[in-house]
C-alpha cells in the first residue's frame, strides 16, 4: 500500500472549493429520476443525461473535484463513442466507482439491512483501476424507528465497511467510505444525534481494527436532521453545531475529508447546511459535499429528456455545483440563489 500516494488522491478529492457528484444511481434508483420527469429509463438515455452532466465544462472543471459511477457508465461510450470516463477525467476530475451491491435484510433482525458486496471486491477494484479510477465508495444504511437501530445491525454494517476500506487500500484505491442514518422516520434531531455517534464510533472502531489507513481515506456521512416525518424543520445552526459537535467527538484528525451526502434534503438545504458547518470553523477535516439529489434535481428538470435542452440543463448544474462550492468554503448567501 502506497499511503503517500492514496493521501494525495484523498487530498485532491477535498481540495478547497471543490466536491464530488454522486452520479451513482442504480438503473433502479434513477428510473424513478427518470419517472418524475416524464422520461424513459433506457441505457441510452441514462447516457446521454449523464454525458450533458460530464460535459459540463466550466461545472466540472471550476467545482467538481471528483465523479462516483455505478458500474454501468464505468463501461459507456458517449454519443461520438468517446468513453465517458475520457469526458471527466479531461476536465481534471477524478472519477470513482460505486462497488457495493446493496442492501439486503439483515438476518434475524426485523427491518434492519446489511450492505453486501465484498465477494469478488478485489478483482472488481482491479479492473476499475486499470480504467482510471482512483477510488470507490460503499454505502451502509442505518435507519431509525422503534428499537432500530439494533447495536448488532450497527457492527455489522461498519465491519462490511471497513473491509471493504481496507481491500481498496490494498488495491491503490481510496474508499470513500459512507455510513448513512436515514432521515426517513419521525424521530427528532437529539434521536438523529445520538444515532450518528454510535455509529460513527463502530465505524471507527472497525476501521481501526481492519488496519485502514485513516489518511488514505474520505468519509461521507449525513448530517444531523431531525426525520422527514417529524413534523418541524431544524434550524439551519442548529444542524450546523450538531453535525460539527459529532463529528468531533468521533472522526479522527487524521482523516483528510468529510464529504457529506445530502440524503434526501432540498437543494438550498443541503448547500444552506454544509455553507452554516464551514462558517463555524475549527473543524480539524475539510468539509465539503458529494451530492447527488442536491446537484441533480435542476438539471434533470430542466433537460426533461430533451436534447435541445441541454445547455439550459447544464446551466442549471454549474450553478447548483458553484453553490455549493460557494458553500463548502463559507461563502454561500442565499441571495446567490437569484443569481442564475
Amino acid at each position: 500500500m502506497d499511503l503517500v500516494a492514496l493521501n494525495a488522491v484523498a487530498e485532491q478529492l477535498v481540495r478547497p472549493g471543490r466536491g464530488l457528484l454522486a452520479a451513482d444511481e442504480t438503473p433502479g434508483t434513477i428510473k424513478k429520476r427518470f419517472d418524475a420527469i416524464g422520461v424513459e429509463s433506457t441505457e441510452a438515455s441514462r447516457r446521454d443525461y449523464r454525458e450533458l452532466l460530464f460535459r459540463s465544462a466550466g461545472a466540472m472543471s471550476d467545482y467538481i473535484s471528483g465523479v462516483i459511477l455505478h458500474d454501468e457508465t464505468v463501461w459507456q461510450a458517449a454519443a461520438d463513442a468517446r468513453p465517458l470516463v475520457e469526458l471527466i477525467t479531461a476536465a481534471g476530475v477524478l472519477f470513482g466507482v460505486k462497488v457495493d451491491k446493496g442492501v439486503k435484510p439483515l438476518p434475524l433482525f426485523p427491518g434492519e439491512t446489511v450492505t453486501e458486496g465484498l465477494d469478488g471486491l478485489e478483482e472488481r477494484l482491479r479492473g476499475y483501476r486499470e480504467r482510471g479510477a482512483r477510488f470507490a465508495k460503499w454505502r451502509a444504511v442505518i435507519d431509525i424507528s422503534a428499537g432500530v437501530p439494533t447495536a448488532a445491525a450497527v457492527k455489522a454494517n461498519a465491519h462490511a465497511l471497513a473491509r471493504y476500506a481496507a481491500l481498496c487500500q490494498a488495491c491503490e484505491t481510496v474508499p470513500i467510505v459512507e455510513p448513512e442514518v436515514l432521515m426517513e422516520g419521525g424521530h427528532d434531531i437529539a434521536r438523529c444525534d445520538e444515532v450518528t455517534r454510535f455509529t460513527l464510533h463502530t465505524v471507527f472502531q472497525e476501521l481501526f481494527e481492519q488496519r485502514v489507513a485513516l489518511e488514505g481515506m474520505v468519509l461521507k456521512p449525513n448530517m444531523i436532521t431531525s426525520g422527514k416525518q417529524f413534523g418541524r424543520e431544524d434550524a439551519v445552526e442548529d444542524v450546523a453545531e450538531r453535525t460539527l459537535a459529532t463529528l468531533k467527538a468521533t472522526v479522527p484528525s487524521a482523516v483528510p475529508g468529510v464529504a457529506f451526502l445530502s440524503g434526501g434534503q432540498s437543494d438550498t438545504a443541503a448547500t444552506a447546511h454544509l455553507d452554516a458547518l464551514n462558517r463555524l470553523g475549527g473543524a480539524p477535516w475539510r468539509m465539503t459535499f458529494s451530492y447527488g439529489r442536491a446537484l441533480q434535481v435542476a438539471p434533470q428538470k430542466a433537460w426533461s429528456g430533451k436534447q435541445e435542452n441541454a445547455a439550459a440543463a447544464q446551466r442549471a448544474f454549474a450553478h447548483r455545483a458553484r453553490m455549493n462550492s460557494l458553500a463548502s468554503l463559507g461563502r454561500w448567501d442565499g441571495s446567490l440563489e437569484d443569481a442564475m
